[in-house]
């Protein structure tokens, strides 16, 4: 029996996970993951948030690598029993990332997960190439942010 024809790889979705240790109390975490507005504050790598009168919003990001994504967002999911916010992106990324925050060891573990296919066309050329530098790059930011809700949080 013949093999079965090989999937093509997605060279262009990614998918993320981070966990964040806090010290803080989850509601607090939560309160500050819920105030997208806020990010540009504390998490260097997102350059601008702002509010859609439809109740969305668009971000722009910029880390290490020099690219610049711009999305537009939706809300999903908001809910507070379960410490999840979730939302749906468009734009240079399309997919999904969700924030899942609960009790932790001396505070607070929140879970960033992330699908998305890159939709920005320069991207898509170096796929390929730059996929380890893209993941890097994803590294990078995410840990600049945890950094930066940690001191966010101690500031009070």
């Amino acid at each position: 029996m013949p093999a079965p024809p090989a999937r093509p790889r997605r060279l262009h979705r990614y998918r993320f996970r981070s966990v964040w240790l806090l010290g803080a109390p989850p509601t607090v975490v939560y309160a500050v993951l819920g105030r997208a507005e806020s990010y540009p504050g504390w998490w260097p790598q997102v350059r601008a948030v702002a509010p859609l009168e439809d109740g969305g919003g668009t971000a722009r990001f910029r880390s290490f690598l020099p690219y610049e994504l711009a999305v537009v967002v939706r809300e999903t999911v908001r809910d507070p029993g379960a410490g999840v916010l979730e939302i749906a992106m468009g734009g240079d990324l399309v997919g999904w990332a969700r924030w899942t925050v609960v009790p932790g060891e001396g505070g607070t573990r929140a879970v960033f997960e992330q699908d998305v296919e890159v939709r920005k066309p320069a991207l898509r050329r170096w796929a390929l190439l730059g996929r380890p530098l893209f993941r890097i790059n994803h590294a990078l930011m995410m840990r600049a942010g945890r950094r930066g809700l940690a001191a966010w949080l101690a500031r009070g």
